[in-house]
């Protein structure tokens, strides 16, 4: 899908779903991971996120036109257009906006690469980072700690 038939389909989804025209631009952002969409209060535009459309397809990037949709007519008529807001939420419910859009990545676990093991009680400790012992105990005993690779017995 392009740009100009994003357009076309936010216009569309606009006269059916609030009966008001949509008159500012519409475009996919490549960048967006974290949000499906977003509405600018300055320029009136909308971005939608391009991961959201390959990943779920034309039902899902709807409802989330439909939300951005939301905050620009309520914006542009002066109402309650932030999610917190009871307009917001009453229109969203109307129309069948997505309230949160899907997760498009799963966040990757860092695996922990450092042990620390006391040496008086044998308390585990596991960190990402590289931790100096000598600044630190054992908050169980107040031992002494050893750092050991996590791949290193």
């Amino acid at each position: 899908m392009t740009d100009q038939e994003l357009q076309t389909w936010v216009e569309q989804i606009s006269l059916a779903s609030f009966q008001l025209p949509f008159r500012h631009r519409a475009s996919f952002n490549r960048r967006l991971r974290a949000t499906g969409g977003r509405y600018f209060t300055g320029s009136h535009n909308i971005e939608i996120s391009w991961l959201q459309w390959e990943k779920h397809g034309a039902e899902e990037v709807e409802k989330i036109i439909k939300h951005e949709l939301c905050h620009y007519h309520l914006h542009l008529a002066k109402r309650g257009y932030r999610h917190r807001d009871a307009d917001f939420k009453y229109w969203l419910a109307r129309v069948g906006g997505s309230r949160y859009c899907k997760a498009v990545a799963e966040k990757q676990k860092e695996p922990y690469r450092y042990r620390l093991l006391c040496r008086s009680c044998g308390m585990q400790y596991m960190r990402k980072r590289k931790v100096d012992v000598s600044r630190y105990v054992c908050g169980k005993c107040r031992g002494k700690l050893n750092l050991q690779n996590v791949d290193s017995p």
